[in-house]
Parts: structure tokens; C-alpha cells; sequence
């Protein structure tokens, strides 16, 4: 999350000139605003509530506050109507039983006269349709728990043709009763389908001695009871859930209808949200949400031992966690802190975490836990070879870091501008800078950092709701790299990174490469504590917080990255190349809009609109024929295919070779990334007399510079490089 743009503002667009602005007048007059705003809000509250607040009205309260600070804060707030009713009713079914596992369609025809209704109740703060809602529920799970033990009884027969589909929202919901029993029956059967396979399996290959000599119909009764204490151990979990939890998802559908990043945290969901199992924690270096019945990575801590392993990303759905070689614990629908407790543990300790991806895949990651250490999250840099010979420095900036509580903390701009000093010490004579999987940070670091490779100019445009648009500018002339620059980027370079790749794109100072477009986050958040709407009322208290999404960023050429990202002007295939990641593949997120462009002009220095089209077309021609890369794009197609078929086939024979076919297919894109393809790779001189004598650093130097070797990646963007000197001698 970028941090509260005013902090950073420099300068405001008049008659394409820049004019100076006060800043801390600027930082009062809106601080001022959001009192103003504050107030009102809260005087509204007492209008209706009166002065004090009765504690059974907390819920009413809560909500109500809730959208005032939607309508007020939010950069597009909506209309509170008959359509946003319906909306509203659709998402948070979505929510509480998307997977259409608990209510029927008789269920459905008694909430649906709130179709219309939903926009009242929460202006009112009434929540009669919440609590018919999660009356059904309840309901549902107490009959669908005897539907499942029912199934779970007797032997399933797997020669039938029977098939069950996985997703929610490709399946209507049970007409009746009768209807969703069988649901579950299919369900039963293929969740014991998946653990039969895996028993026959490792039996076949002598993996697991407790399956030696067992029949079928033994290893059928296993996978069976193996289903049952999964699903009993589940249900006891959901039965355990707190109104409070329900009221989270329903306030968090509310709110993420004005966009994806716009959420309620009540107030232990905040500091569990804030937990960081990074800092002095032993731990993995994650931080989690609750989404659903699930657990999500967040982010993932630089460093930090997940970090390390390289596997476990954001997004990532938490299944199961176990400790070592014990009996993993599935922890769907878990309160987040027993969750954090099963993660958490001691240092040189194992945990490994069943997750679901993006992409649908099951996987199980194993992470020794460790204390996170935050100095592998800061910029470094290698000395590289291009395949002519030439010296290519290369810079890897996991994230736009910076430490605010300190006047001289640390700050990636300034160490980026370090690792620069370090490599034209060294003579280099180009350099990549590596933005892939970099999720963004600290905005002023961004604008300082670009100014590293232009003279002087405006970076980007910042328009908050109901304000004109504002430029965020480097001012200093001074010019710290001037040659040929590349920048990495992938589907995971988002927020900061799309900043610094927009603004080089546009200036035409760099060539970016990397996957077909960036991530398509061009929003700011920032968190209101709702405690602030209410003077007093300290037994009601705390209501928790909003992070609600305040402004918008647009390209210097007037174009927004939200939504649509940066196009990468050299277009390297990877798994993700036919599936929709990032913000588009989210609902509710705020559209692609554009604005007048900045007043911008030519730099001296290295311009990358010269060489372009012919360094495109040399990359183009050359992958067409590097088997890596094709094996890479079929295997994408392959991906995006398998994750669309959802309805599996519950004959154990055809499941089998199914799974078998497309392990092998895995395994064979898997070992693509095993071959060493960058051979020439030394320290800046600076960096090796640090390193020879810090056994520590010398170890993460070795693994850093062992997974260099290996990406094929990095490689193309060397013979990029060798492009660019062919270009300019034309």
C-alpha cells in the first residue's frame, strides 16, 4: 500500500507550467478537510442514534459509519439504491456460500425479497436480512453434516460414470434437500477419490510402508475416513463461528463493492492484518487475511524464510498446515490467530502449508522457519556478461522500502543510487533493473529513484476524488545514469513499479521487458480508524477500521495503470501468459480512465525510442526459435486450459492417468528453470571485500547469485543488451 500521497506532493499542473506549492499548507488545508468531513460525518451519527449511543446499537452504528466514510473518502463512491441493493445481494451470497454448498434454491426464494431491499437496511442499520441469512446457514450446516457421514458410510464405486464439478459458480443451486444430498455425495466422492489415488500411488511406488500389503477396498476405507475427520474437523470450526465473523463478511462485501481494495477490518482482524511474522519474529515471513473460509498470503516479507524458499506467493490460499512430518491440520474456516499460531514456531523448525494458487493448482510448500532478516529485502547488484562480452550491471529491488520513523532511515532511492556508484565504479557499460514480483511501496522513494535516470520532469499524476490532478516531480537536473537501462517487469510488478516503468516508457528512457503487462494496481489506500466518527460512546468501542482507496495515478502521458498496467515494450512468455492475474481479475475494480497528459520534453540522455523496433524485432525472431521459451508458451496454453476445466471425472482409472499426464507435464516445465543459463557473474568491487570476510553474507551472496545462474529471463534481457549495441552501430 503506497503511503498517503500529500506527504510527497511537489508540485500542481497550471498552463503546463509547474507551480510551487506550500506543502504544509497544503497537508493542513486537507487534514482540515477530513476533520470537516469527520465531524459532519459524526454529527450525522448523533442525528440519528442521539448523543449516546445504546451498545445493542453497535451493529447499526458500525455500518452506518461504514458508508460514511465510503461516500465521503472513497475516489469513486456509488449510489446507495435499488441497484446497489441487488449488487450487494449477489456478492454477498457469493461470499457466504459461493461454493453452493449449504443453502438450496427453496432457501434462496426466502431471501430474495431483499433484493431490492439491502440498501435500505444498511442506511437504516437494520440487518434483518443478515440475520435470515445466516439463520439458513446455519440450517444448511446442520443438515449437510449428516449428508456428508451418510456418503462417507459405505464404499464408493469408482467404475461409474459420474462426474462433479468444482466451481460454485458454474453449478446452480440444489433445488431442494434431496438434490443437494446428492451434491455431497459427489463431493464425498471426489475428495476421496484424490486421496485414493495418492494412496494407490505411493503404494506403487514403495513411498509409505503403512500401505504395504493393503488391499483396495482397505486403502478405499482409509481415503474414506481420511474425508471424515477432514470434514468433521471442519464442521466442528464453522459451528465455532462468532456472529462477529459472519459480520465480516457481510460488511466486506458491502465494502469491496466499491473496489477490491477497499475492506472493513474489525478490530482484532486489523492487528492480525498489521502481524508481521517478519520483524524479530521466528517464523516464515508472511502476512495473512482471512478471505472466506480461507487464509490468504497477503504479502510476503522480503527476506523472510518463505521469501528464501521462493514458492509460497500473495494471493495464495492456505489449506492445511502441519508441523514437519505430522498430520496436516486443515484449517478452513480457522480463526486467523489459531491459524498464525499453527504457522509461527521456533527457528530451524519445519512447516509445511497445503496451498491453493491463482492458477487452481494444489501444492504443498515446505518452510523452515527462521527470523526474518530484512537486509535481503534491500537493492543489490551483480556485474553480468552479455554474450558479446559486455559488462551489464544488474539491480535487483524487491520492493520500494523506505523507513519514515527515522529523519536518515534507510530508503530504496538512495541505495539504488548506491548500487549505481558501486557499478560505473566498475565500469559497466549498461544496466537492467529488476522490478518483477516487486509489489510497490513508498511513492516519494519512487519519484526520487526515476530521477536518477532523467534530468528533470514530472513522474506522475495523482488525482484524488473531486480534485484536479497533481504533479509529482523530480527537480533535480543531475543525471546519475545516463546509458543504455532496461527494466524487468512481470504480471506481479504492481503499484510503485508501474510508476517507474510508466515514466521510463514514456520518457523513452528504458526498454521494458517482461511479461505482457504489469499488474494494473493504480490506486492508494489508506486506513480510517472509525472510532474517530464518535465522540465518547467508549462502550461501543472500538469499531475497527476501513482502508478505503483515496486516489488514482495516471502516466505522465495521461493514462491510467490501473487496470490495464504497463505494456512491456519486449514481450517475454510465461506461465501466466493466457490467464487473467492482477487487478483485472478482480471484481469491482475501478475502470481504466485517462486524462490530459503532463507537459514533458526530451532528455539528454540515452534515448530508447532509437533502438526499439529494431532490438523488438531481433527478440521476437530469436525466441521463435529458443526452445525454452516455446516450451514455456505450451505449456501456459496447457495451464490455462486444465485451469479452466473444472468438472472432474470420477472414474479412479481416468482420474489417474489424468494426473499422471499432467505431472509429467509439470515436471517438465519445472526442469526448464534448472539449467545454468547466466555463466558470468561476479560482485562489484565494493561488494566482494564486504563479502569475503561475513560468512553470513557470503552464504545469501551464493544462493542469491546460484538462482542468477538459472534465470532464463535475466538471459534474454542480456542478449537484449547486445541488441541495443547492434541498433546503435546501424
Amino acid at each position: 500500500m503506497l503511503l498517503a500521497i500529500e506527504k510527497s506532493l511537489k508540485h500542481t499542473p497550471t498552463d503546463r507550467r509547474y507551480m510551487p506549492m506550500n506543502k504544509k499548507f497544503k497537508m493542513k488545508l486537507h487534514r482540515t478537510t477530513i476533520t470537516l468531513i469527520f465531524l459532519t460525518s459524526a454529527l450525522a451519527l448523533f442525528a440519528f442514534f442521539g448523543t449516546h449511543i445504546n451498545p445493542k446499537e453497535k451493529e447499526a452504528a458500525l455500518v452506518q459509519a461504514i458508508l460514511y466514510s465510503l461516500d465521503n473518502f472513497h475516489y469513486a463512491p456509488k449510489d446507495i439504491d435499488d441497484h446497489f441493493s441487488e449488487e450487494f445481494y449477489t456478492f454477498y451470497l457469493q461470499r457466504l456460500d459461493g461454493a453452493k454448498r449449504w443453502l438450496t434454491q427453496e432457501d434462496i426464494r426466502k431471501l430474495e425479497p431483499f433484493v431490492d431491499q439491502l440498501d435500505e437496511e444498511v442506511q437504516n442499520g437494520s440487518y434483518e436480512f443478515f440475520n435470515l441469512s445466516i439463520g439458513l446457514l446455519k440450517s444448511g450446516l446442520e443438515k449437510t453434516q449428516s449428508y456428508y457421514r451418510e456418503a462417507l458410510a459405505k464404499p464408493f464405486d469408482f467404475t461409474l460414470k459420474e462426474s462433479y464439478e468444482l466451481e460454485g459458480d458454474k453449478r446452480e443451486y440444489a433445488k431442494n434437500d434431496e438434490e443437494l444430498r446428492d451434491q455431497w455425495r459427489r463431493a464425498m466422492k471426489y475428495e476421496t477419490l484424490v486421496r485414493l489415488a495418492d494412496k494407490l500411488d505411493s503404494q506403487a511406488e514403495g513411498k509409505d510402508s503403512t500401505l504395504l500389503g493393503k488391499t483396495f477396498e482397505e486403502l478405499e476405507a482409509d481415503a474414506r475416513q481420511d474425508v471424515l475427520k477432514l470434514y468433521d474437523d471442519w464442521y466442528t470450526r464453522l459451528q465455532r463461528r462468532k456472529r462477529s465473523d459472519y459480520l465480516d463478511i457481510y460488511l466486506n462485501a458491502l465494502a469491496n463493492l466499491f473496489d477490491p481494495h477497499t475492506g472493513y477490518f474489525e478490530p482484532i482482524e486489523k492487528e492480525n492484518f498489521d502481524i508481521s511474522m517478519s520483524g524479530r519474529l521466528e517464523g516464515i515471513g508472511a502476512r495473512l487475511q482471512t478471505d472466506g473460509d480461507y487464509t490468504k498470503i497477503v504479502s510476503i516479507v522480503v527476506g523472510g524464510p518463505a521469501w528464501k524458499e521462493g514458492e509460497l506467493e500473495e494471493n495464495d490460499l492456505i489449506l492445511k498446515v502441519a508441523q514437519g512430518d505430522e498430520e496436516p491440520v486443515d484449517i478452513r474456516a480457522m480463526n486467523i490467530d489459531d491459524v498464525v499460531q499453527l504457522i509461527r514456531g521456533p527457528k530451524g523448525t519445519e512447516v509445511r502449508l497445503t496451498v491453493k494458487k491463482v492458477d487452481g493448482t494444489i501444492k504443498t510448500i515446505s518452510i523452515i522457519r527462521d527470523v526474518v532478516i530484512f537486509e535481503e529485502g534491500f537493492a543489490k547488484s551483480l556485474i553480468l556478461t552479455t554474450p558479446s562480452g559486455s559488462k551489464a550491471g544488474y539491480i535487483l529491488l524487491p520492493r520500494f522500502y523506505a523507513d519514515f520513523n527515522r529523519a536518515n532511515g534507510r530508503s530504496c532511492s538512495k541505495d539504488v543510487a548506491e548500487e549505481i556508484r558501486k557499478l560505473k565504479a566498475d565500469h559497466v557499460e549498461s544496466i537492467i533493473l529488476d522490478l518483477r514480483n516487486n509489489g510497490g511501496g513508498s511513492l516519494r522513494d519512487v519519484v526520487d529513484m526515476s530521477g536518477l535516470f532523467i534530468e528533470e520532469g514530472p513522474i506522475v499524476q495523482v488525482k484524488a476524488k473531486d480534485r484536479k490532478p497533481q504533479y509529482l516531480t523530480d527537480d533535480e537536473p543531475d543525471v546519475l545514469w545516463d546509458g543504455a537501462l532496461i527494466v524487468m517487469v512481470n504480471e506481479f510488478s504492481a503499484s510503485a513499479s508501474e510508476i517507474l516503468a510508466a515514466a521510463m516508457q514514456d520518457y523513452k528512457r528504458a526498454i521494458i521487458v517482461g511479461s505482457k503487462n504489469t499488474f494494473g494496481k493504480g490506486t492508494v489506500q489508506r486506513f480510517f480508524d472509525l472510532d474517530r466518527l464518535l465522540s465518547g460512546n467508549e462502550d461501543i468501542k472500538p469499531l475497527g477500521e476501513i482502508k478505503l482507496t483515496i486516489q488514482k495515478f495516471y502516466r505522465i502521458n495521461g493514462g491510467s495503470t490501473q487496470l490495464r498496467g504497463v505494456n512491456s515494450d519486449v514481450i517475454l512468455p510465461d506461465q501466466y501468459a493466457f490467464m487473467d492475474v492482477g487487478e483485472k481479475s478482480y471484481d469491482y475494480a475501478l475502470e481504466w480512465t485517462k486524462i490530459a497528459p503532463a507537459y514533458y520534453s526530451p532528455q539528454n540522455v540515452w534515448d530508447a525510442g532509437k533502438v526499439l523496433p529494431t532490438v523488438k524485432a531481433l527478440s521476437v525472431e530469436r525466441l521463435k526459435n529458443d526452445s525454452t521459451f516455446q516450451a514455456i508458451t505450451d505449456y501456459a496454453a496447457k495451464l490455462k486450459v486444465r485451469s479452466d476445466l473444472s468438472l472432474i471425472n470420477l472414474n479412479l482409472d481416468k482420474y489417474r492417468e489424468d494426473q499422471k499426464s499432467w505431472t509429467e507435464t509439470s515436471e517438465k516445465f519445472d526442469a526448464l528453470f534448472e539449467r545454468e543459463v547466466v555463466t558470468d557473474i561476479q560482485n562489484t568491487s565494493t561488494d566482494a571485500r564486504l563479502i569475503q570476510n561475513d560468512e553470513v553474507k557470503k552464504e545469501r551472496n551464493e544462493k542469491w547469485i546460484k538462482n542468477v545462474r538459472k534465470d532464463i529471463y535475466l538471459a534474454e534481457a542480456l542478449r537484449i543488451l547486445d541488441d541495443v549495441k547492434k541498433a546503435e552501430q546501424q
